[in-house]
């Protein structure tokens, strides 16, 4: 049996950052070494060694999926360069809307929206884990949108895993895809 070793339990990570920012949505901020790290070690590294041993929403999906996953192959369409890509492009795009409202409400163009959207659509009153006041309003605001963004990317690969292998979510994961186009940049 392999013998674990200290990073083999970054599941726990994941389940801390939607827990922390379940009370206190300032915490969504921690999201951002998720977004950082994958793309750190593969600038540096050249390969997606983070994502295979690291991701700790990728061991999390391997923990649940373990137990709660049909195991079946995702369609094949869902493995597609296309669709990698496609999916990162729409994935930029949420991110980037979620940048520009923050920079709205940093501008004072507007009010911090104190809800989470799942799906990019469906707003969540998430009153109980703002404290408006303490810091700028764009601090709250980048913190709802990138808190909504994790969140939902999370229940999209939840989704997969149940309904096909556990770490269906890595085939089309847009920090996999960035990482994936950094290394063969990297290693022409």
């Amino acid at each position: 049996m392999k013998s674990k070793k200290w990073y083999d339990f970054f599941w726990i990570w994941s389940i801390l950052f939607f827990s922390l920012g379940f009370f206190n949505i300032l915490f969504a901020w921690l999201g951002l070494f998720d977004f950082m790290l994958p793309l750190i070690f593969a600038i540096a590294g050249g390969n997606k060694w983070f994502c295979n041993n690291m991701c700790g929403r990728g061991q999390l999906f391997s923990l649940l999926g373990s137990k709660c996953s049909r195991n079946k192959i995702a369609p094949r369409w869902m493995y597609s360069k296309w669709f990698r890509a496609a999916f990162l492009i729409f994935f930029m795009t949420m991110f980037g809307i979620m940048i520009f409202q923050t920079y709205l409400v940093f501008r004072g163009a507007s009010d911090v929206g104190a809800a989470v959207k799942l799906l990019w659509t469906f707003s969540v009153p998430w009153e109980w884990a703002y404290t408006p006041g303490l810091f700028d309003g764009w601090v709250y605001q980048f913190s709802f949108g990138f808190y909504s963004l994790m969140l939902t990317s999370t229940l999209i690969g939840l989704l997969v895993m149940v309904l096909y292998r556990p770490r269906t979510w890595c085939t089309f994961c847009p920090m996999g895809t960035m990482t994936q186009g950094i290394c063969r940049i990297k290693n022409r």
